[in-house]
């Protein structure tokens, strides 16, 4: 007969074949046989949506960690959708924006539209829920490739979108419109619908952006044909910009951002008027700030740093070749990679102070970096060496963050960009606090990113006068909250007022 664990191990090899599927598993109960559903569920590997649907899960999970669900969420929702209407649903305009811009939050309430059931709200894990009613679908219905979700084609969703969203997500809509490369298409569907409140919003909106020609294209056409249209912009409060034909919506997400944010930050942060006249003396200050910057940093990201490890590291006692207890903890690993970056962060910033550009030394030196801060996890054989070549190829998410970052094909349209609003940047305390914040939104690397992106930020703010700056573990829920809140709501203030709270 079999035991405990071999009954669970089979249960666990039929979750396996349902991951094996989809990739991430949502179940249904269905799925399953009660024994297996239970067994599952019991032990933690299933955490259970609502009634009758379920998520893979750990059995290590804190209670109350959104992480595993922030990662299944807009699976769930395609394999929900799907399994309850069929083909016959997809997101709201408004939301189908999102996604053509080249962004995926986690939102608190998914809007729906369904052509046969009765309208109602589905409440799901986290205070999150689906609204779905009865309404006419986007015709037609373009299926994206990454979670299977049924979406508004572009110029419909732009169409059809609610007049207060160019207003509460201008980046989202400014985004989606510099993608449309004229507006034959826009004015197609216009025509079709007869729409000309809306075809004199999107042409507000298209001169809003820069675009003059596809606005132009509108309202003459509209009117050419008897329609009395009548241009407002919607964009309200929000000055127009120069008009860049842009493919990749990440690219122009990531600009707009940077645009807004700016004076925001201006407002927000004190100026410097120091200048780094001393080289030498500035690299002993930035030297002697290692042990407790090492200490918070890494303590930031859950890893157990002792006073003891840091200084072992520092002076070159660390051996792990021969200290069997440094050799199996994973501090000890990332100390001595901390130590290491910490060292070629430094030469970056010699660099700088000795009259390179910032922005050239950050887009060379960030990936040596990256590398110097994992070198010791390959070196005792945890990673292999190309783990650390390039950018990453796979998924990655935040715990706890609604945010999730750009997608490894995204990220290499997004990566020359940033690297580019650097350079074109003349603001120090902008370079550091948008650097190190879209560094972190972008999230390039599987690990790492926000060590990477305080040393980003520190090394700009070393260029432009200012002290380094130690975020202290004491003070992570508050960093990590202002992070979220740029993220999720494009709010930078909250950013930058905390790290000028830091400055000594």
């Amino acid at each position: 007969m079999a035991n405990v664990q071999e009954k669970l191990a089979d249960s666990l090899m039929e979750l396996q074949k349902l991951q094996n599927q989809n990739g991430l598993a949502i179940v249904k109960s269905s799925d399953l046989t009660r024994t297996h559903l239970e067994r599952l569920r019991k032990n933690g590997f299933l955490q259970e949506v609502m009634k009758g649907w379920y998520i893979s899960s750990r059995p290590d999970n804190i209670p109350g960690d959104t992480t595993n669900w922030h990662t299944s969420f807009w699976y769930f929702i395609s394999a929900y959708a799907n399994s309850r209407f069929g083909k016959d649903w997809c997101l709201s305009p408004d939301q189908s924006l999102v996604f053509y811009s080249g962004n995926s939050p986690v939102p608190t309430q998914v809007i729906m539209k369904i052509t046969k059931e009765q309208n109602n709200i589905v409440r799901l894990l986290h205070n999150t829920s689906i609204l779905y009613f009865q309404s006419n679908l986007a015709n037609p219905i373009n299926t994206e490739d990454q979670f299977g979700l049924n979406l508004y084609s572009l110029q419909e969703a732009l169409i059809e979108c609610s007049p207060d969203f160019y207003k509460t997500d201008s980046i989202t809509v400014r985004t989606c419109l510099s993608l449309i490369p004229d507006a034959s298409d826009l004015l197609r569907l216009l025509i079709e619908k007869g729409q000309s409140t809306k075809a004199g919003r999107l042409a507000g909106a298209l001169r809003n952006i820069g675009n003059n020609e596809a606005a132009n294209q509108i309202v003459n056409t509209m009117k050419s044909l008897g329609y009395d249209i009548r241009e407002s912009d919607p964009f309200k409060n929000q000055a127009p910009i120069p008009y860049t034909r842009i493919s990749s919506p990440y690219a122009a997400r990531l600009k707009l951002m940077w645009n807004s944010m700016r004076e925001i930050v201006l407002e927000n942060f004190p100026k410097s008027d120091n200048i780094q006249s001393d080289i030498n003396a500035c690299m002993l200050y930035i030297n002697a700030q290692y042990k407790q910057d090492a200490y918070h940093s890494l303590s930031i990201e859950g890893y157990k740093v002792t006073d003891d490890l840091i200084e072992k590291v520092q002076s070159g006692n660390w051996n792990p070749d021969t200290d069997q207890s440094d050799e199996q903890q994973k501090n000890a690993m990332a100390a001595r990679g901390y130590f290491q970056a910490f060292e070629a962060v430094k030469r970056s910033i010699r660099k700088i102070l000795e009259g390179a550009n910032a922005a050239d030394v950050i887009a060379n030196d960030h990936r040596l970096w990256y590398t110097e801060l994992f070198a010791p996890s390959v070196t005792v054989g945890l990673l292999t060496t190309g783990d650390l070549v390039g950018y990453r190829t796979n998924r990655v998410y935040i715990k706890g963050s609604k945010h999730i970052p750009l997608n490894p094909t995204a990220v290499r349209d997004a990566m020359p960009v940033f690297l580019e609003l650097l350079k074109n940047e003349n603001e120090a305390s902008v370079r550091a606090i948008l650097g190190h914040f879209m560094f972190v939104y972008i999230h390039p690397y599987m690990d790492g990113n926000g060590r990477i992106g305080r040393f980003l930020m520190n090394t700009l703010f070393i260029s432009g006068g200012y002290n380094w700056i130690v975020i202290p573990v004491e003070r992570r829920t508050k960093y990590m909250e202002a992070l979220e809140k740029a993220s999720i709501e494009g709010d930078i203030a909250h950013f930058a007022n905390f790290i000028a709270s830091l400055i000594i």
